[in-house]
């Protein structure tokens, strides 16, 4: 069990019902929650004997961040493809993904939560949806690798039935029927989730798109994931090409197509939700369907802005996600944020999003998209120590009086420290848990190694 720790004289940005923002404030950990937050003008509190002390002065203290998308496995083929369209860019290197084992995926999952980690991320899902048949225990892999970095992990089991030959984009060998699907999706769901509250591991389901999967898989994913109690992931609207695909091929808007296979409610969320016309954001809010919103990755890609605002003044619940490596290359959480506020007043104006707005998004937005809101993404009382120090004493935010304006604008900050679940993770930018030059030699070595098993592949 953690000690008690008391992080002392930050700034503490709760995030709480009420927004406060605290100028000089000391919250105290006990085991994994968060016990007592005391201002700085407020009596002395009697503390732990065994109090370890933090001292936060010139920093800013947060929630941490939450990512609501990301596809790990993607970390070892960062840089390619980097000028292509959405569909250019899956079609380009869905051969090269064909080739991923147990070895690479807990590799790039291993480089890509520890970037996550050292960008303000204590909370992360994932989206894995390729399997090739002799890959090997690939969710079992990046679940090693999550308990290795020391985050709270959401994964998902992901699938696709639809390949090339059926009118898909991936090739056959990483596709599955849905007999298999299905089986393997319960397995993993008995095998890995935890429904507890301060759960370190909890699992959904998620078929890839719907120019991936077959209507069947989705309509039985579905059922499946409420029977078993856990939540449904995709990729949505992420695209024109994606529209077009949807009304040649279903006769609809995507959105119409998934409300059509029971994929509405308040345990789904969607990946990108940029083509949403207006009625449809008033049926996400109506259904609390929620979005994870991924600014980077989309200007990366070339796809059409977020409309974030009308999101959130919708109700629908919103998050950030680094999304994949592979069209995000940095995958730094905090990054989202800073995004999120340019995209989204390139396209509204001036004052369509806020930074504290987009804080929010990163925190306890992230938290609600993946139902734990009543358990992380703010700092109150009684709520789990999930929390992220960071350092504005730096040339780079010393003379911003807005902590929050020097968190979403500014260069991201060093992390003075984090804690996830009560224990710490980082020190002075540094993990604690694994050696990221390590990491980094090793997600090298794995990409030398897959592409060249794609180019064996093709000869």
């Amino acid at each position: 069990m953690p000690s008690a720790t008391l992080i002392e004289n930050a700034s503490v940005v709760t995030v709480d019902p009420d927004r406060r923002e605290l100028t000089r404030a000391s919250v105290l950990i006990e085991g994994t929650t968060i016990s007592a937050i005391i201002e700085a003008d407020a009596p002395a509190a009697p503390l732990p004997d065994d109090v370890i002390r933090i001292d936060g002065s010139g920093c800013v203290l947060t929630p941490g961040l939450v990512n609501t998308h990301h596809h790990l496995y993607q970390w070892i083929t960062r840089g390619l493809a980097a000028d292509h369209t959405l569909f250019q860019w899956l079609t380009t290197l869905y051969p090269i993904w064909a080739g991923i084992d147990e070895q690479a995926v807990h590799t790039a999952a291993l480089g890509g939560l520890s970037t996550l980690a050292l960008s303000g991320c204590t909370t992360t899902t994932d989206h894995h949806y390729v399997f090739p048949r002799e890959g090997g225990d690939l969710l079992g892999a990046e679940i090693g690798a999550a308990r290795a970095v020391g985050v709270r992990f959401h994964p998902t089991r992901g699938s696709m039935d639809l390949s090339e030959k059926d009118g898909g984009l991936p090739p056959d060998t990483v596709v599955q029927s849905i007999d298999e699907i299905l089986a393997a999706s319960s397995d993993a769901v008995a095998r890995w989730h935890d429904p507890a509250p301060d759960s370190m591991l909890r699992i959904a389901l998620a078929p890839c798109s719907p120019f991936s999967v077959t209507t069947d898989l989705l309509r039985e994913s579905a059922v499946l994931a409420r029977e078993l109690g856990v939540r449904l992931h995709t990729h949505l609207a992420e695209s024109v090409d994606e529209n077009t695909y949807c009304d040649e091929h279903f006769g609809c808007t995507p959105l119409e197509y998934m409300e059509s296979v029971g994929w509405t409610g308040d345990d789904v969320w969607f990946a990108h939700g940029i083509e949403f016309a207006d009625d449809e954001i008033a049926r996400l809010a109506a259904t609390s369907t929620g979005v994870a919103h991924c600014p980077t990755s989309n200007a990366r890609l070339g796809n059409h802005i977020c409309r974030t605002r009308d999101l959130v003044d919708a109700g629908v619940p919103v998050g950030l996600g680094v999304d994949g490596a592979a069209s995000n290359e940095s995958a730094r959480l905090l990054e989202e944020a800073h995004q999120a506020v340019l995209m989204a007043r390139t396209r509204g104006g001036p004052t369509a999003l806020t930074t504290r707005t987009a804080i929010e998004l990163a925190t306890i937005g992230g938290a609600r998209v993946l139902g734990r809101a009543n358990e992380i993404g703010s700092i109150e009382v009684g709520k789990l120590a999930d929390l992220v120090l960071w350092d504005l004493t730096t040339l780079a935010h010393a003379d911003i009086d807005d902590p929050v304006a020097a968190l979403v604008l500014g260069a991201i900050p060093p992390i003075k420290a984090s804690w996830v679940n009560g224990t710490q993770i980082v020190a002075d930018a540094e993990l604690l848990t694994v050696d990221t030059t390590t990491v980094a030699a090793d997600c090298a070595r794995e990409h030398r190694r897959l592409l060249d098993k794609a180019r064996g592949a093709l000869t």
